[in-house]
């Protein structure tokens, strides 16, 4: 069996290639060329959480399983933490065991940036990133694939936090100018994109700061009760995708919220990451306010998996 570390497979996995392994991935599914459980969330304290992901590709011929650690109160440890299991279905043997922190917010990066590249305007130059905690930065690199952003301005509730994440970008070698807000509403106003990465439970942006046209990506909320966006963001949203429908409807707080209190109903939500990844751009005008939801499935884990193992000639 291989073993990769976040730090091998970072090595020569980029977010170029998780988008287009993601997209292959995106047309097994729509296809049903994949066999897969819903995700299995289980509370290890009031702070934290366990994640198992399982998946099959039947077209790939290889299964994975993804366990994921949540620990916001952690100090010295990554919030996140992950492994994925990597199974070939020719003979049925573990081939790999892939530290998968990296993996996981590579992938989610990637979702974003097909998200962003039907939905956002053409022209969008401002990118506004609320929580700058590890998931964020391959949100950034997701959005910088697919659009020219010439200005990014940063909120966090702990302000230190967001200049180390500056800091990061300027030594990952991005010079596009960056600065630090202090009101996160001043943000919004200002920004064409919003990525959106927090596990707040209550929202972390009020949507009357939202201009016309702008576009969020909310990736940060993964359970019911996770709410990070409000009710007039998605009230506003002339469109909303999904990543992936079945799991939106179990674990995305913020749309969840809007169907119960009858803002929005499931048949209102314009379609999943699966219709929209070969799709034309999708907005209907420059004022349109355009949102994505992603709540995460194990499919996705099985496209950057299996292109890591293709790009390291292990399978």
């Amino acid at each position: 069996m291989h073993f990769l570390t976040d730090g091998e497979i970072q090595e020569t996995y980029r977010i170029h290639h998780a988008i287009e392994d993601v997209k292959m991935i995106l047309d097994d599914y729509r296809n049903g060329r994949l066999v897969e459980a819903n995700r299995i969330v289980l509370p290890a304290s009031d702070h934290s959480s366990m994640l198992y992901m399982p998946c099959i590709s039947t077209e790939q011929k290889v299964s994975i399983i993804k366990t994921v650690s949540i620990f916001p109160e952690n100090a010295d440890l990554p919030t996140t933490q992950g492994n994925i299991l990597v199974t070939d279905l020719n003979d049925g043997k573990h081939i790999a065991s892939l530290e998968a922190s990296y993996l996981t917010r590579l992938r989610t990066g990637a979702m974003t940036a097909i998200a962003t590249d039907k939905l956002a305007r053409k022209d969008a130059g401002v990118l506004g990133v609320i929580g700058t905690g590890r998931m964020a930065f391959e949100q950034v690199l997701g959005v910088l694939e697919v659009r020219k952003i010439r200005k990014m301005v940063l909120f966090n509730r702990t302000r230190s936090k967001a200049e180390t994440f500056k800091q990061d970008l300027q030594d990952f070698g991005i010079e596009i100018p960056v600065e630090i807000a202090d009101d996160v509403n001043r943000l919004v106003e200002e920004s064409d994109i919003v990525n959106c990465a927090t596990q707040s439970k209550t929202p972390v942006f009020d949507g009357d700061a939202l201009k016309d046209g702008t576009h969020l990506n909310g990736v940060g909320s993964f359970t019911p009760e996770m709410i990070e966006m409000d009710m007039e963001t998605v009230r506003k949203a002339g469109q909303i995708y999904l990543d992936d429908m079945d799991g939106a409807k179990e674990e995305a707080g913020e749309i969840i919220k809007a169907v119960e209190e009858g803002i929005i109903s499931w048949d209102d939500i314009d379609g999943s990451l699966a219709d929209i990844f070969d799709a034309e751009f999708l907005r209907q005008s420059g004022e349109e306010i355009t949102l994505y939801k992603c709540v995460g499935a194990g499919y996705f884990d099985l496209a950057v998996a299996n292109g890591v193992m293709k790009v390291k000639n292990l399978r």
